[in-house]
């Protein structure tokens, strides 16, 4: 590919919209341009490593094998409102109505259309497994889009979905799609892990992130310092505290009511009592699905969402308005407590292991100290709603825990039956008996991956992009293209490196040298072979590493073989 006949917009300054490392590198390389809120048209250069991601994720599906399908993008309310997911997706589900008044959505994921599919055609065990996948622009109408390709609200995706006939079936898709998705990240040379995840609003028992590690990246990683075990925060788990056997516990202090005006905030009152938060226990009044529930942790520890809407088996829960938390409890915000209070009550383990617990009194501007569980109290429901911290054990095997940070790019899950139940996608099984197919889904975020590979490589000048995923594996510059002898030299490079089956882009621009270099480093080229007046003259050329700092001076007649070594030795060294 020609330079000069291609189409790369770079910018030397970063555009005031871009916020993460990857939107500006991708803007200012011309690898995208915005054209709306998380909306962007791909450019030459960002396409070609998106399809050469695609090129990988295709090729691994079909390995493992599931079989390429194309599902509209527009679906029909129905079947939404059929598997219950119409309302309950909420604002992000881009709704809207045809000339005929019939609504339909944009889909952001594909399960309720795979489902019709498979309830229409899938009759029988026999014709079972089967695992169906796509890859498709997905819409999902984030409420404050940014960082570029990493939270866009349209974006391509993979979607795949299994169908078996039982859990050892189901058991065994899953297995293969994990496999293929380590596979994948593996072959796009990323640094990753998979962790146990939140099923969130697609659903299902049992998931796994593929999270790609970088420092800017969102979400954060808990993993064993030992074993295998790792987490994404909304998921960790966090075990009951140890029993301490026969060594007696602390004494109990008698209750009391203790005068604490204006004192809401736990570092105030920690401050006011002269005591740890870790003597503190939060009261915080939610809604569940309408209904008001009390959730309470340690105030040295925060309380996980997830984990409470989970144990809760609520479809949508809220922290609490204060004319709630008043008529629950009795007090503003602030100075809400277990004791008396006549709603559901879940505590964290932590918190029924302790003693002498401070806590609001239900009383503005008073709290209680001396709280004993058992004593003043009973917690009927003890579970794990905490967020796990550095000091927490790993679950597992009770070794230390690390924290890291990483990128989601793919997601799986474990449907079971959530959809052909609602849906009604039944098979017969060797009795002749009905039943619900057994699902399983499985995502991996095109771009996403293409910007997260950027997040984990780049430096100063530019992305450093690993070679499977960069928009060219060789750049060839000739840096003087009014000299005769560069210009003929540079172009039997061209033809001999593009001959050898090479992905290369000649910089043939009558620009001047530092310019090429600039766009090189910045488009992440892998590979860069310079040509230049001085080096033809002695018969040689430059050829450098985007990834490290030194060149090699080889000669001309050497090049193209030194560079096609170049390009192996970097696929090989990712295997």
């Amino acid at each position: 590919m020609r330079y000069s006949t291609y189409f790369i917009p770079t910018h030397r300054e970063t555009p005031s919209e871009a916020e993460s490392v990857s939107h500006k590198l991708m803007l200012r390389a011309g690898m995208i341009r915005k054209l709306a809120a998380g909306i962007y048209t791909y450019l030459p250069a960002g396409l070609r490593s998106i399809r050469k991601v695609e090129a990988v994720v295709r090729e691994e599906m079909n390995r493992a094998g599931a079989v390429e399908v194309l599902m509209p993008s527009v679906q029909p309310a129905e079947l939404w409102q059929e598997s219950g997911r119409w309302e309950y997706y909420g604002r992000e589900l881009l709704r809207f109505t045809d000339r005929h008044d019939r609504q339909s959505c944009f889909g952001p994921t594909h399960e309720e259309v795979m489902t019709d599919l498979a309830r229409k055609e899938i009759h029988s065990y026999k014709q079972m497994p089967v695992n169906l996948y796509q890859i498709q622009t997905k819409f999902r109408d984030e409420i404050r889009p940014r960082f570029g390709l990493m939270r866009a609200r349209e974006f391509i995706m993979k979607d795949a979905y299994s169908f078996d006939k039982d859990d050892e079936g189901v058991n065994l898709s899953y297995e293969k799609m994990y496999d293929a998705y380590m596979r994948i990240f593996s072959r796009c040379g990323l640094r990753f892990r998979s962790v146990e995840a939140d099923s969130g609003p697609i659903g299902g028992s049992y998931s796994h992130e593929f999270m790609v590690l970088a420092e800017t990246g969102e979400d954060q990683i808990a993993s064993c310092t030992v074993c295998s075990y790792a987490a994404n925060l909304e998921r960790a788990k966090v075990n009951p505290p140890s029993e301490a056997g026969d060594v007696p516990g602390p004494e109990m202090d008698s209750l009391r009511y203790v005068e604490t005006p204006g004192v809401r905030t736990i570092e105030h009152l920690s401050a006011f009592l002269s005591v740890g938060p870790e003597a503190v226990v939060k009261t915080l009044i939610f809604t569940a699905d309408g209904v008001p529930v009390a959730a309470l942790v340690r105030g040295d520890h925060e309380l996980n969402e997830v984990k409470l809407k989970n144990y809760l088996g609520a479809g949508e829960i809220q922290l609490a308005d204060p004319a709630v938390v008043a008529e629950v409890s009795g007090a503003p915000m602030g100075f809400a407590g277990p004791l008396g209070l006549s709603i559901r009550i879940v505590a964290d383990h932590a918190v029924g292991s302790m003693t002498n617990i401070v806590a609001g009194a239900n009383r503005e501007d008073f709290h209680v100290t001396g709280l004993n569980p058992g004593r003043d109290l009973t917690f009927q429901e003890c579970a794990d709603l905490r967020v796990i911290t550095p000091a927490d054990p790993c679950p597992r095997c009770g070794e230390p825990t690390a924290f890291s940070r990483g990128i989601e790019v793919g997601h799986i899950f474990k449907l079971g039956t959530k959809y052909s139940e609602s849906m009604k996608a039944f098979f017969l099984d060797e009795r002749g008996e009905e039943r619900p197919i057994i699902m399983g889904c499985y995502g991996i975020g095109i771009g996403r991956t293409v910007a997260a590979a950027i997040e984990q490589n780049h430096d100063d000048n530019g992305a450093v992009f690993p070679i499977p995923v960069a928009p060219f594996e060789v750049v060839l510059l000739a840096l003087q293209m009014h000299e005769p002898s560069v210009v003929e030299t540079a172009e039997d490079l061209y033809r001999g490196l593009a001959d050898s089956g090479l992905d290369v882009l000649f910089d043939d621009r009558d620009e001047r040298a530092g310019i090429k270099f600039n766009d090189a480093d910045l488009l992440g080229i892998p590979v860069r072979l310079t040509v230049g007046l001085r080096g033809v003259r002695q018969g040689t050329v430059e050829i450098k590493l985007r990834s490290e700092t030194q060149a090699a001076t080889v000669p001309v007649t050497e090049a193209v073989a030194f560079v096609k070594d170049k390009v192996k030795d970097l696929y090989d060294s990712l295997k």
